[in-house]
């Protein structure tokens, strides 16, 4: 394969990236940043943005496949950003398809676009988009999703993975967050902490990728289609968040906060900050109060039937294996994690 994979400068796409030239294939990397590392692991790296779409094309010329990983993440922002990455950066990457005939395209989506506020416990594909999103990234992750699937065709087979909660050595964004707010003594438990939680370690989201790309097929099976992608080991989000931050040398003891009393905060600061037009996130709003607060756990048996998707390192292998690569991490790299 030649792949193009957008986003191979972050966490997951970084992991295909590297996975795909570990197999021999040869691999482009679209990202908006400098990655000296993917040059030194033999990948071709290239700077652009997904919202200018003659890089987008460019950067997709002699492709024979593509993994679409990159976007706007987060659950705060101007509803433009989210838009013009998420969205037009997506058709930016299907029309790229096109043009270059490209027949596979491997989305990464996320559970969060069937989310409505309230508990997903065993939820399969056949869950719909709610009326109404809390935030602006499920809300275009969604459009984005729908966009894919509806390009599946007899030229172009799409695929869409939603992964829950990606963690894992290397993690520059969730784990680097959860320790800071911790250490800051700011790390707040929303509901009881009972509430079950999927799960995702990096190794199986990566694998999960490479082996809906292998299946995939213009007319085939899974093309058009979104999978539900996790470890399948649902634990309670207060045992979880405990032992990341026990895998990182912090106690796991957390303060809790009652789940009404969150949300009607989180709306207030989302209306006081929009008011100000404040570009800060605020310290809790409405979406991460209902996700803190309901089970999010998922039927994966589609992508275990489809393409044969295996959670291959369960969640104790993988704090181990993290825990191990945070006391081997040079100082300067701990720092977000000490």
């Amino acid at each position: 394969m030649r792949a193009l994979v957008t986003g191979g400068g972050g966490f997951i796409g970084g992991g295909i990236a590297r996975s795909l030239v570990a197999a021999g294939h040869e691999v482009r990397s679209f990202s908006r940043g400098e990655h000296a590392e993917l040059r030194e692991s033999g990948i071709e790296s290239v700077r652009g943005d997904l919202a200018d779409r003659d890089a987008v094309l460019a950067a997709a010329a002699g492709c024979t496949i593509v993994f679409h990983v990159a976007a706007l993440a987060g659950v705060w922002g101007p509803r433009k950003s989210y838009e013009r990455t998420n969205v037009l950066g997506t058709d930016h990457v299907i029309e790229a398809c096109r043009t270059h005939g490209i027949s596979r395209l491997v989305f990464t989506s996320s559970p969060s676009v069937t989310f409505d506020g309230r508990d997903q416990r065993g939820i399969d594909e056949t869950a719909p988009y709610p009326a109404r999103f809390l935030a602006d990234y499920p809300r275009t992750k969604a459009i984005a999703e729908r966009r894919i699937r509806a390009a599946a065709d007899e030229t172009l087979a799409t695929v869409s993975l939603r992964p829950h909660l990606v963690w894992g050595p290397g993690d520059p964004h969730f784990l680097p967050r959860l320790v800071e707010r911790a250490r800051r003594g700011k790390l707040r438990l929303v509901g009881s902490g009972e509430s079950r939680v999927d799960t995702t370690y990096i190794d199986n989201a990566v694998e999960a990728h490479i082996l809906a790309g292998a299946r995939l097929e213009p007319g085939g099976p899974i093309s058009g289609k979104a999978y539900f992608i996790s470890n399948e080991e649902p634990l309670p989000i207060g045992v979880i968040l405990g032992r990341l931050l026990d895998a990182a040398g912090l106690p796991p003891a957390i303060r809790r906060v009652p789940a009404p009393l969150a949300a009607t905060v989180g709306a207030l600061l989302e209306g006081v900050y929009r008011v100000l037009g404040a570009r800060r996130e605020p310290a809790i709003t409405q979406f991460v109060a209902r996700q803190l607060s309901t089970d999010h756990w998922f039927d994966i048996t589609a992508a275990r039937r489809d393409f044969e998707y295996q959670p291959r390192v369960s969640i104790d292998e993988g704090i181990e294996r993290l825990r191990c690569s945070l006391a081997k991490a040079p100082a300067t790299s701990r720092e977000g994690v000490r």
